[in-house]
């Protein structure tokens, strides 16, 4: 079984198809700025705190390894770059004020690990391991994104959760404190280490992504960031990018249609539908009111006879049937089979891992049919 990483893992979980193409077809993406402008912080960063000595390196030395450093690739425009490199220098200035002052050797920096999560090789980068004065450890992960954390997700990070279990496992010591540091306000923001329950969960993402891999299971899925690099490689947008040939011909139009009119059809004729549904429930509300204000069951035209019936259906209140069955051991008769409540005891922790496995085994496609959802494209021209 391949090793994995975190950002394998973040890759597989945000598509799957995506993960293929890229770590197993080998497919290159294409070079992105802010990969390059977040790959030129991390290196001035360790160079900042990888000395031998608890005294950091001037603010004119750390400028200058970064600017040696600097990795151009990606941007657009020699003027976007020139504007990203000197908000980089604010960047790092901003941090050698903040922590210079108090500057204290890490455990680690820029941290390469190898780590066994249920038999399932992982590694990583570890941007900085501190040691706190209570003698647990404390693991900081540096962030260039524009976005602000929110309390949710410094508390649901996977990279943090994933970083915890390798540093135990490394360093035989606990995590006390998980920071996201984010560069760009000069702020560490911190939680609580992950409790059991959370590692516990981290472990089982681990194991079944590695499981569907293994599986080959590679199911497109769109998500905020398609398309990506290869989108002539996805059935959700390689009919866009195929040659106009292949669009207007071919196996595109196998069925004997030619694509884009039908498309036009389709969307014109789900139109009027909708138009007419809205017409139909309109003259319905009408003639219920009518009926029911008469107390009448059949209305007549001079063509047509219309019978009217309101159909109620029955249910049970829980709460009720429960409070009623329960005292009498009843209650258990009457629990039906509910797919949500499988889900959930398979996420939860009294589980053993065969069992998961089985019971992994067990789904299958139950029904399938066809829908289409219409979203109207901006011209490009505009």
């Amino acid at each position: 079984m391949r090793t994995l990483s975190y950002s394998q893992i973040s890759t597989y979980q945000q598509c799957p198809l995506l993960y293929k193409l890229q770590y197993i077809d080998g497919l290159k993406t294409k070079d992105k700025w802010y990969f390059s402008f977040g790959t030129s912080i991390h290196s001035a960063l360790e160079y900042f705190y990888r000395v031998n000595v608890p005294i950091p390196p001037s603010l004119d030395n750390l400028l200058a390894y970064y600017e040696s450093q600097w990795i151009s690739d990606g941007y657009d425009t020699k003027e976007e770059e020139e504007k990203q490199r000197a908000y980089g220098r604010a960047i790092l200035t901003a941090f050698w004020q903040a922590n210079a002052p108090n500057f204290r050797l890490p455990v680690a920096t820029e941290y390469h690990f190898y780590t066994d999560v249920e038999g399932i090789k992982l590694q990583g980068y570890i941007d900085r391991v501190d040691k706190l004065d209570s003698g647990k450890l404390s693991i900081v992960d540096y962030k260039t994104s524009r976005e602000f954390f929110t309390r949710e997700h410094l508390r649901e990070d996977l990279q943090l959760t994933l970083y915890q279990l390798a540093a135990e496992k490394l360093w035989l010591l606990p995590v006390e404190r998980l920071t996201l540091y984010h560069l760009r306000s000069n702020t560490p923001c911190s939680c609580e280490a992950r409790d059991k329950a959370q590692l516990d969960k981290a472990r089982r993402t681990v194991v079944t992504v590695a499981e569907n891999i293994e599986k080959e299971i590679f199911t497109p899925t769109e998500n905020s960031f398609c398309p990506c690099d290869f989108p002539e490689h996805c059935p959700y947008h390689k009919h866009k990018y195929a040659p106009p040939e292949a669009k207007v011909g071919g196996t595109a139009t196998s069925a004997g249609i030619a694509v884009p009119e039908a498309i036009e059809r389709y969307v014109s004729v789900q139109s009027r539908i909708k138009e007419l549904e809205l017409e139909l429930n309109e003259i319905k509300a009408q003639l219920t009111s009518f009926c029911e204000s008469q107390n009448l069951n059949r209305l007549y035209s001079p063509k047509y006879a219309l019978t009217f019936r309101r159909i109620e259906r029955l249910g049970f209140s829980e709460d009720e049937v429960k409070a009623l069955l329960e005292p009498l051991g009843l209650w258990t008769k009457v629990l039906g089979y509910n797919e949500a409540m499988v889900k959930q005891f398979m996420d939860g922790s009294e589980i053993t891992a065969p069992i998961r496995r089985e019971l992994e085994k067990l789904r299958k496609i139950k029904s399938a049919y066809p829908q289409f959802r219409v979203k109207k494209l901006i011209e490009e021209e505009e």
